[in-house]
């Protein structure tokens, strides 16, 4: 297996362009080489302390703006980045919106799609490199390019809990299906009446036994739902992954290979994680280390969660193909100098608000405000109350609410989290002395020196309320606060979205019910049915924490859940049954009765057994309103049970402590959830936890574990990864049979020495398009069409359609690509005036497809230009977009254009027929 590189190996020196012209070689930052000091520490690194370039400009600078300055002295070679284009940043005050700048950011990201039209050029390169008489072996990407293969698996097989429970309204427990031949049968059935536990559990009930679970577990993400024992991995896991590595193979065995031949290329696995979230938990540095040098990560690449790192400090966002393929070869992201806005965050949280409450909260604020296309940087005393899962959260938001990206200066919340997830002490002392010298980390306490942001917003975090949804529709927010009123108006209200037309007289009426040797009374409001399950929520182990910690402060407190309520616990995966086990929590939990049932959709999509005969009786007798409760996101009448009229959507802990309540019927701050055992009463105010209860159990049990557990997955890999056949020779061995991987003929008429420029004449129109046509209109993505020429092309050669499988997958085949540009359905050519995939072949009269169109033209000898209008080839998907400019002849119009060049490195690239040519004449 070749390992992922770790992030402290040192990382070769990049190729810059500039080395092939005629000019003088100059290093980067060879004009600023006076800034360059040593670490006032024990590591003797050496930085450049580009605070003394700018005096008091600098320090009104906002951080990310820094972190581009920094960029730019350090790479300042006089070409791809001028003195100017440093100064230009250094007055960002009154150039922001004005000029353009190049960026280069430390590495690169890819995910599979992207990355193996990339890949498959730079061994193209290789070949043409060796035809030229260079050497192939010099050939490799500029900066250090990690490639994450995770957008290769299809689900082909699944098995949500819905499959097995065709009642929506809730019914009799199904039976198990046909147990996996992976897999030891049970030797006996699991406990609880349950048919589904798929391990060796012989007996015992869950939360029973608090210290042997725990133990059992310690080291496991994957569990016996039921006993919380050590289980295979699930089945549907093992058969997509093994359908993953069959389809994709030829894909898999490249990238294999060029993460062996290439220099700074790193390969993660399949199965390993998403992109981002490898990215945030195992790639990101803070600080980089190259030669010796230390200075800000940063990372830009082809998926848009990027932004997930701008929560510890990181400057990333991500950017279509040929940015990032154009990194790889050494050039800048150009960008305009951006606005950015700062959000101070204020004030203190109010009770019962969860992490999921603030970053909804704050989203929505930004979205209010309008903050696209810019840069949006955080401070304030409010900052330092998020932690690092909030803030990479909030960050990941960027697409919703149009920012460029949303940064979180490094500060001492940063540096405790880096601590918790076992980064280096030593390092970590550098990374901060040197984040201080250069005036990049954030101070708690000094507001005195905040920078001059381009706008302020201000959001109080005491005006985020806590809020449940319900009582049909899950878009109806009720603040917790208001939940008695608003359920009183409902009762109140005529039958609809919200209203239930109780009459007033029969608003008070209770029914008794004997429940297990007792009774209870039963009213409108009363809670039968509480769920945490399966769902979105789980996704921040805060809230999951949260209601842990309530959990174990209402058992303390001697609260209970009365049994007729129907409760239960689907965690989203076996890890959050771990860290809820490892963090003492999940007992608490069971004696409530909310108990691990198991994995997948449930509750939310009415899989749930129904409610007792006494329960459902007493509802018809009193035609009650009675509710169900849970931290799920349907909640659509009668989804729940039939008898559940009123369905609220809650954070988990407010479904532990509405279960507690026993009605929504309730006003938190002035009814208590119950009596203690001297009689004394409890509110939810009591037992509620603090957020810096929840962050310090979250880092020291949570997140340590997560990141032990990548670490190791890491360092272990794949088997199927580890046993996989690559080749590693110098040059990749192409299979002229492949459909997948295929040497592209970009370099097929490459000479030493670029061609003299020829003038575009007599050039026919092959699309005319309006405005806004995307990168989804041009680069092919999505499934094959049959009726398409790639489908064509894949059918002349021996494949069915069940074997075209995507676009994406096929990105290393430059001929099923060719072939699917501009195949979208929904393009609009006003040559034809309808949407279609198709244009006009002018000499010949004929509607056909946009490829075919294009071949005739080539044979024909006719030079093709698109006629396209605003912000053409917008989104993030380039590397199969082309423009140019244009001449019309076919109607008898003829347009006379001069093209246009931004710079001097443009000019330089289209002498040389392109980036790819440019470079590989660098190597011959």
């Amino acid at each position: 297996m070749s390992l992922h590189k770790r992030p402290d190996l040192k990382v070769s020196p990049p190729l810059r362009c500039w080395e092939l012209e005629s000019a003088p070689a100059r290093p980067p930052g060879y004009a600023f080489e006076y800034l360059i000091e040593t670490l006032n520490d024990s590591s003797r690194k050496k930085f450049f302390n580009v605070p003394r370039l700018g005096g008091t400009k600098y320090d009104v600078l906002p951080y990310s703006i820094r972190v581009l300055l920094e960029a730019a002295v350090r790479n300042c070679d006089g070409f791809l980045m001028k003195k100017e284009d440093v100064m230009n940043i250094l007055d960002w005050k009154t150039k922001q919106s004005n000029v353009e700048v190049p960026f280069f950011p430390a590495r690169v990201l890819l995910q599979d799609f992207t990355g193996i039209p990339a890949m498959v050029d730079f061994a193209a390169m290789r070949e043409a490199v060796k035809i030229l008489g260079g050497d192939p072996k010099k050939v490799h990407p500029a900066c250090p390019t990690d490639l994450t293969v995770d957008h290769s698996l299809q689900i082909d097989f699944s098995k949500c809990a819905i499959q097995n429970a065709p009642n929506p309204g809730g019914g009799d427990v199904q039976k198990a299906g046909k147990l996996s031949p992976l897999r030891a049968q049970p030797k006996k059935l699991p406990c609880r009446g349950q048919t589904t536990c798929r391990g060796s559990c012989e007996s015992g009930e869950p939360g029973r036994n608090s210290g042997k679970f725990s133990s059992q577990i310690e080291n496991t993400p994957i569990l016996c739902p039921f006993h919380l024992q050590p289980v295979p991995e699930p089945e549907t896991v093992l058969k997509n992954q093994e359908v993953e590595f069959g389809r994709n193979r030829e894909r898999l065995q490249f990238f294999k290979w060029s993460s062996r031949v290439f220099k700074n290329v790193a390969v993660i696995p399949p199965g390993t994680g998403m992109a981002h979230q490898v990215n945030l938990e195992y790639l990101s540095r803070v600080v980089f280390e190259e030669d010796d040098l230390l200075f800000p990560d940063s990372v830009v690449g082809t998926d848009s969660h990027i932004t997930m790192v701008n929560g510890l400090g990181i400057l990333g966002w991500g950017v279509g193909g040929i940015e990032t393929e154009a990194v790889m070869l050494g050039l800048p992201v150009s960008l305009t100098l951006p606005e950015v806005v700062g959000c101070e965050l204020t004030g203190s949280s109010n009770p019962f608000v969860t992490s999921i409450d603030v970053v909804l909260g704050i989203t929505k604020h930004l979205r209010q405000v309008g903050v696209a296309g810019k840069f949006v940087e955080f401070f304030g005393s409010g900052v330092s109350q998020l932690s690092i899962v909030d803030r990479t959260t909030i960050a990941n938001m960027c697409p919703e609410y149009g920012a460029i990206l949303s940064f979180f200066p490094v500060d001492n919340v940063t540096l405790r989290h880096l601590e918790h997830t076992g980064f280096d002490k030593a390092k970590l002392k550098s990374m901060e002395t040197y984040l201080k010298a250069v005036k990049l980390f954030r101070h708690d306490q000094d507001n005195s020196g905040e920078p001059a942001y381009s706008q302020v917003i201000q959001i109080h975090l005491n005006s985020i309320v806590a809020s449940v949804s319900g009582p049909k529709r899950p878009q109806d927010r009720v603040a917790v606060t208001d939940m008695k009123r608003d359920f009183q108006a409902c009762l109140n209200e005529k039958v609809g979205f919200k209203g239930f037309q109780i009459a007033a007289e029969k608003q008070k009426d209770n029914i008794s019910i004997h429940y297990e040797g007792s009774e209870y009374k039963l009213s409108h409001g009363s809670v039968v049915m509480a769920a945490v399950t399966s769902c979105t929520n789980n996704c921040n182990p805060s809230v999951m924490l949260a209601a842990g910690l309530l959990a174990k402060k209402a058992v303390d407190a001697g609260l209970h859940v009365k049994p007729y309520i129907r409760t239960s616990l689907s965690p989203g995966s076996g890890m959050v049954t771990h860290y809820l086990s490892s963090s003492g929590v999940l007992p608490y939990l069971s004696k409530l009765g909310f108990e691990v049932v198991g994995y997948g959709c449930s509750t939310c999509v009415g899989n749930t057994a129904p409610l007792s005969e006494a329960v459902s009786n007493a509802v018809r007798q009193g035609d009650l309103v009675t509710c169900g409760v849970l931290s799920g996101n349907k909640n659509f009448e009668g989804r729940l049970c039939d008898c559940v009229r009123a369905n609220y959507l809650a954070s988990p802990p407010l479904v532990v402590a509405y279960a507690i309540a026993g009605t929504v019927n309730i006003d938190f701050q002035t009814e208590p959830l119950g009596t203690d055992a001297t009689g004394k009463s409890v509110y939810l105010q009591d037992i509620w936890p603090s957020r810096e209860e929840v962050h310090q159990m979250e880092e020291e049990r949570v997140i340590l574990s997560m990141f032990k557990a990548l670490k190791e997955k890491m360092e272990m890999g794949n088997k199927r990864w580890n046993s996989l056949e690559a080749p590693d020779s110098v040059l990749f061995p192409w299979d002229l049979k492949s459909t997948y991987i295929r040497c592209p003929s970009f370099f097929d008429k490459l000479t030493k020495e670029p061609v003299a420029l020829q003038p575009i004449e007599d050039a026919h129109v092959l699309l005319y398009l309006g405005d806004a046509v995307t990168t989804d209109h041009i680069s092919p993505a999505g499934s094959i069409a049959r009726s398409s020429a790639a489908a064509k092309y894949l059918t002349n050669r021996g494949l069915t359609p069940r074997e075209f499988n995507s676009y994406g997958a096929r990105r290393g085949n430059d001929a099923v690509m060719t072939r699917g540009t501009f195949a979208n359905i929904k393009l609009f050519n006003k040559f034809l005036g309808k949407p279609a995939p198709k244009t006009i072949h002018f000499p010949s009269g004929q509607t056909m497809d946009v490829f075919e169109a294009a071949e005739l033209y080539r044979k024909e000898g006719v030079p093709l230009i698109i006629l396209a209008g605003k912000k053409y080839g917008s989104g993030n998907s380039r590397d199969w977009a082309a423009k140019g400019p244009y001449l019309l002849t076919s109607t008898g119009k003829v347009f006379t254009v001069i093209a246009s060049f931004e710079n001097d490195v443009e000019v330089t690239l289209y002498k040389h027929g392109g980036l790819l040519n440019f470079v590989a004449r660098k190597f011959s």
